[in-house]
């Protein structure tokens, strides 16, 4: 009766597993590998190379790298601060960092571009003080700066979230075997918290790989990343082939993503954010 019950449970996950997870996927690989009369062909996954797909492709993982660099080179000290001010509440820590992400998402992209663009409020603001304007709107610059707000997030609660596993007392002892703060951090807290770094990575860099929406508002049309490719296909050109193509490849940069984190994060411990 008890494992009926649990079965019964599971149903709705397993209908919604089936329905948005294994469907989709099943029908992405279909087209990735047929042509237009179900034919079987490496053409769509061999499109990658072609000149525009190659440009877009390296200019995603140029963005997407300085992206998760510049999270991280934010995200860690932050959680450091956040860390050392033992801060009894953790879920209100979590709270305010989430706060933003309840706002729709293109509502927030919007408003960086009423931020940013050449009358906007950034610029009103330097004109009013007698500068000059900057002229960051459609550029790859803005579409980073967007992509840092958004992704922000989820670089500093893995990390935060394994710095307060750290127990105190190891580095009281430390202390009192002599170390300072650099051996410290360098012996102590940095490998104790490369499970989060790692999940923070992951999290950041595999959306801001695929992303479009973001350089499509910011970007204005002149920052073509593979995810705007992949959307002209499917919603512009109705080639699905294509898409499903590009989608592939694509999918297996976040296989490889996740694979890294299985290997350094095999607890679990990043990941999580209570």
């Amino acid at each position: 009766m008890r494992k009926f019950k649990q079965q019964f449970l599971a149903g709705p996950y397993l209908i919604w597993i089936i329905g948005f997870i294994l469907l989709p996927l099943i029908m992405i690989l279909y087209y990735a590998f047929t042509n237009g009369d179900g034919s079987f062909t490496l053409s769509y996954i061999t499109a990658i190379a072609d000149e525009t797909n190659r440009k877009a492709m390296g200019l995603s993982l140029r963005l997407g790298i300085i992206c998760t660099i510049v999270c991280l080179v934010l995200s860690y000290p932050l959680a450091m601060i956040l860390n050392n001010r033992k801060i009894k509440n953790q879920g209100l820590v979590v709270f305010i960092f989430m706060l933003p992400m309840w706002m729709n998402f293109m509502l927030r992209i919007l408003a960086w571009k009423l931020l940013l663009s050449k009358n906007g409020v950034i610029n009103s603001i330097l004109t009013g003080f007698g500068l000059s304007r900057i002229n960051i709107i459609n550029t790859p610059t803005a579409v980073v700066l967007g992509m840092v707000y958004d992704f922000l997030p989820f670089m500093l609660l893995p990390i935060y979230n394994s710095m307060t596993r750290i127990r105190k007392d190891w580095i009281e002892a430390a202390r009192d075997l002599g170390a300072g703060n650099v051996t410290i951090f360098l012996k102590i807290i940095l490998p104790l918290t490369v499970s989060g770094i790692i999940s923070g990575i992951v999290m950041v860099f595999v959306p801001s790989l695929t992303s479009f929406a973001i350089s499509q508002v910011l970007g204005g049309g002149h920052v073509l990343l593979i995810g705007n490719v992949i959307e002209q296909d499917f919603m512009q050109g109705m080639q699905w082939n294509a898409g499903s193509g590009l989608s592939f490849v694509l999918m297996i940069f976040v296989i490889a993503s996740m694979t890294i984190v299985n290997i350094f994060d095999k607890e679990g411990e990043g990941t999580s954010i209570c």
